[in-house]
């Protein structure tokens, strides 16, 4: 893995969820704290700051933002898990199928 160039991180991720009160749960699971958002007209959401700042927002998916695959890691405390898990690597699927790897301290 390389790294990014000076002043380059990751900001914000979006992900749209059929699921989303679920989804939301599960991301909570993980130790996330999601407030419920609207901006203007837009759709309500869920949005979580990461410790570095970076920001995950919780869509409502549409025919036109539907729910995507992608891979999501997060660093996170065992014993701070709703479901409590071994430390080491584990790859778990959030309530849309994405896979979600837990990185667990």
């Amino acid at each position: 893995m390389t790294s990014s160039p000076a002043g380059a991180r990751m900001a914000l991720v979006v992900l749209y969820a059929e699921r989303l009160d679920e989804c939301r749960r599960f991301y909570g699971d993980l130790g996330l704290l999601f407030a419920e958002e609207r901006h203007g007209e837009g759709p309500l959401h869920y949005a979580a700051t990461l410790p570095d700042g970076t920001v995950l927002e919780l869509y409502p998916a549409t025919e036109r933002r539907p729910v995507s695959s992608v891979r999501l890691g997060f660093g996170v405390l065992g014993r701070e898990l709703s479901s409590p898990l071994p430390p080491g690597r584990h790859v778990v699927d959030d309530p849309d199928g994405r896979a979600v790897e837990l990185y667990v301290e």
